[in-house]
């Protein structure tokens, strides 16, 4: 058996802002780690139902998040209604507990309204109502992350870090493709696989004498990612297929490993990972990790390695 990575993870279970947080590194110029995105553009907008004005979402993950709410003139009789939906994969959005803004009339137009978020989805939106008459307003999605010049080597320290740990625990923490290799089929009707938790299979392929190569259907097996390890599972009445096979390397497992988002990771794996991190900033020059530090990590890991 031998696996080869596919796909390696393109998240962490660490944001660089919490490596820094760790690390309490100070920020550069506030003026050069702002952004600002239009969520809704200035101008005057025409009555809409309630929330069906929808503003575009922004990436918020690892960033300080203000929402700006200039509101304009409204119309004779109008009300401007705006408040906050939240969402880790920008298509299905929440409302933001506590997220709505003061309504807006035209008693206390003309005014800046602002709510800070402090939610932790990938995405954020706002999304309006218009009732009574035509208003001006616009919202703006504020960005903010202490900027350092060493964030390109503390973004390899997280990826050095979540290596080490995942290595130690024999797991794979963030969603990554990895090929697992084998020389046959078993004689049990299941396939235990590595690195969970497993997420899914994306193919079996075999190859035979003269190295031509097979896909199985999927017909033929279910994938177990209920189970820890996961488990590549025959249908009743299936078999494994029943060609001679090469020598070395006949099958080859395809699958996906590890979470979707990052809150699915143990907060032992994210402090173990922080402690490697906040070591490897300080004495970067030593090469690896003090013992000191490494007893503390493993400590934290030991609760679901696997073996």
């Amino acid at each position: 058996m031998s696996l080869k990575l596919d796909t390696a993870p393109t998240t962490e279970p660490i944001s660089l802002l919490e490596a820094k947080t760790h690390l309490r590194l100070d920020s550069g110029s506030f003026g050069d780690n702002v952004t600002v995105a239009q969520s809704i553009k200035p101008g005057s907008h025409a009555i809409a139902a309630a929330y069906t004005l929808i503003g575009s979402s922004v990436n918020v993950l690892g960033y300080n998040a203000v929402v700006v709410f200039n509101a304009g003139t409204n119309g004779a009789g109008g009300t401007v209604d705006v408040k906050l939906q939240e969402s880790d994969d920008d298509t299905t959005f929440t409302d933001v507990a506590s997220g709505a803004f003061t309504q807006v009339t035209t008693a206390n137009d003309n005014a800046v309204y602002e709510k800070a978020y402090t939610g932790t989805k990938t995405y954020l939106r706002v999304v309006t109502t218009v009732a009574g008459a035509a208003c001006e307003f616009s919202v703006d999605i504020l960005t903010y992350m202490p900027y350092s010049t060493e964030d390109t080597y503390i973004s390899s320290l997280i990826t050095a870090a979540r290596r080490y740990c995942e290595g130690f625990q024999n797991r794979a923490y963030m969603e990554q493709t990895w090929e697992l290799w084998l020389d046959s089929f078993p004689e049990r009707d299941y396939i235990q696989m590595p690195l969970p938790p497993l997420s899914s299979v994306t193919s079996v392929k075999y190859y035979d004498t003269d190295d031509t190569e097979a896909t199985m259907s999927s017909d033929d097996y279910y994938v177990d990612t209920n189970s820890t390890p996961g488990r590549l599972c025959l249908n009743y009445g299936a078999t494994w297929p029943t060609i001679t096979l090469r020598k070395y390397n006949g099958v080859c497992i395809t699958f996906v490993a590890g979470a979707a988002l990052a809150a699915s990771v143990d907060q032992r794996v994210k402090q173990a990972m922080l402690l490697l991190i906040g070591d490897y900033y300080q004495n970067r020059e030593a090469g690896k990790a003090s013992e000191k530090i490494i007893t503390a990590v493993e400590r934290l890991l030991w609760f679901e390695r696997e073996i």
